[in-house]
């Protein structure tokens, strides 16, 4: 493997609130997704939809409530499948840590790093989401 992507942030919300925001359709919605179907559960499928061109599916391979979600993309641009994009809630007293990977790139590309780039970005607008309630629209997630 030729890489992986990490990024951790505190967040001031509890940590069920943040585990809902990454593992569910809901949650994602708000901050990466323009549209998202799926359960948070082992073997589920989830449907990640980013627009005409971008129908992507993923399926359920980490999942303990409360504190670990992981999918492995199935079907997405082919720099991105078998990847996998897992999130660890960490809860503290006054705050919660979110630790972010995205692993099994097959090689550091351009898209590796642009992803790195989104990534960072995308989070940001879920925790400015959870601390502040500040919804972004799908269209200028990249550019706030």
């Amino acid at each position: 493997m030729a890489g992986d992507i990490f990024h951790e942030l505190p967040i001031a919300v509890e940590a069920e609130r943040v585990y809902r925001a990454v593992s569910t359709p809901t949650g994602l919605d708000q901050w990466w997704t323009k549209r998202s179907s799926g359960r948070a559960q082992l073997g589920a499928q989830f449907d990640l939809w980013f627009g005409p061109e971008y129908h992507w599916q993923a399926q359920v391979t980490e999942c303990a409530p409360g504190h670990l979600f992981e999918i492995e993309m199935s079907a997405a641009t082919p720099d991105w499948v078998r990847t996998r994009v897992g999130f660890e809630v960490v809860a503290g007293e006054s705050r919660t840590q979110l630790r972010f990977r995205h692993s099994g790139w097959q090689e550091p590309n351009e898209h590796f790093r642009i992803s790195s780039y989104c990534w960072a970005m995308y989070l940001r607008v879920m925790k400015r989401w959870l601390e502040h309630g500040e919804a972004v629209e799908y269209e200028r997630r990249l550019h706030v």
